[in-house]
């Protein structure tokens, strides 16, 4: 049995494909809520850079150019509290989600190692430490399971994929205190690596008027980057999802050990995408603009899903409402599958290890987002 058979789950999107040909059958065609894959235009900022930048004959830096580190800092100092970041760490990775697959692998993470991760969690967590060889394991107290010991790298995700929840400053440093006491008891790194990309979609207070807080906020390292991560992609706030926009940041020794890796497997972002995510960074009108559209649409998406007797959980922050039946202990797929029966498609729970509830994602059209919640009223 090969590695992608044996080692790793099936693609979960795959089985969606009978309901999604449910749903595209309905009348008025199908309102794809599954998948949160943005549906707006390139900001023109961006645009333009990539034209500008376009005659890009020469091999790209796998470090990013001084100009992208910079915005990198800056970024984080201007809009996520986080001052005096060093440039030498930071680096910029070819999307998020191949930095979240290949960390513990980059890490040299193998058998006996864990992986922590949320328990209601982004699949990625989990496969990028079974293509290790590490165990994957998931928890909704990190800082506990710490004291174990095995532990090399916890993963956060805040706000959260699926469920929206943020982590705020307290609990930031709890896990951060734990690891670097388990690293010490142990003799042994470990790493606390945050997933932070839906930072700039706060909806509930405080983190709406107070912004969320990053694992590099120094309220929570105490100035101290040792062995933090943050991984951020620009595919939400910006529209840059088929760019591939992203970057990690924090402690410089472990990103330049990360960096070394990459060289020697040629990683590396095109020159124009650098181009564009440095002209990205340094714009927040058009993300100020983006997430009012999503305000908008999650306004509207969730008064239908409560008046058509759904509850919604979590969802303070990020691009999806996490929702279950009111008063129900309905499982997932047969959600889905009621959803699916008016033209609606969403990702079941079980996708995130969570079988009650299913994802409705705000990356819709206006148009599409109003046909929903038209179709829930019908309901």
């Amino acid at each position: 049995m090969g590695l992608l058979t044996g080692a790793l789950p099936d693609f979960p999107w795959d089985t969606l494909a009978p309901h999604k040909e449910r749903a595209a059958a309905f009348p008025g065609g199908i309102v794809d809520l599954s998948v949160g894959t943005p549906v707006d235009p390139t900001p023109s900022v961006v645009r333009e850079a990539l034209a500008a930048a376009a005659d890009s004959p020469g091999y790209p830096t796998t470090a990013g150019t001084p100009e992208l580190r910079q915005a990198v800092v800056d970024w984080f100092a201007r809009r996520r509290g986080v001052r005096g970041l060093d440039p030498a760490g930071v680096l910029p990775t070819i999307g998020s989600k191949e930095l979240v697959a290949f960390l513990p692998s980059l890490l040299g993470l193998g058998a006996g190692d864990v992986v922590l991760h949320p328990s209601a969690a982004y699949p990625t967590y989990d496969v990028g430490a079974r293509l290790a060889g590490a165990t994957p394991e998931p928890t909704d107290d990190p800082a506990t399971r710490l004291a174990d010991g095995g532990v090399r790298l916890v993963w956060l995700n805040s706000p959260g994929n699926p469920t929206g929840e943020v982590l705020g400053v307290e609990e930031l440093a709890r896990i951060v205190d734990a690891a670097r006491a388990a690293a010490a008891r142990d003799g042994r790194p470990v790493v606390v690596a945050s997933d932070e990309c839906y930072a700039e979609l706060a909806w509930a207070e405080p983190w709406a008027s107070q912004g969320i807080p990053s694992v590099l906020d120094p309220r929570v390292t105490g100035g101290d980057l040792t062995g933090l991560l943050a991984v951020y992609s620009l595919s939400k706030q910006s529209n840059l999802a088929g760019y591939r926009a992203a970057f990690v940041a924090g402690d410089p020794a472990l990103v330049g050990e990360l960096l070394e890796v990459r060289k020697h497997a040629g990683m590396i972002v095109p020159g124009p995408v650098q181009a564009a995510t440095t002209a990205a960074l340094a714009d927040d009108a058009h993300v100020a603009d983006q997430r009012e559209r999503y305000r908008h649409r999650r306004t509207t998406l969730r008064a239908a899903f409560e008046q058509a007797g759904y509850t919604i959980d979590g969802s303070h922050a990020g691009l999806y409402l996490w929702v279950r039946p009111e008063g129900g202990d309905q499982d997932s797929w047969s959600t889905v599958a009621d959803l699916a029966s008016l033209g609606i498609l969403v990702a079941p729970g079980a996708f995130y290890g969570a079988p009650r509830h299913v994802r409705a994602a705000l990356t819709a059209t206006d148009e599409r987002i109003a046909e929903a919640a038209a179709r829930l009223a019908g309901a």
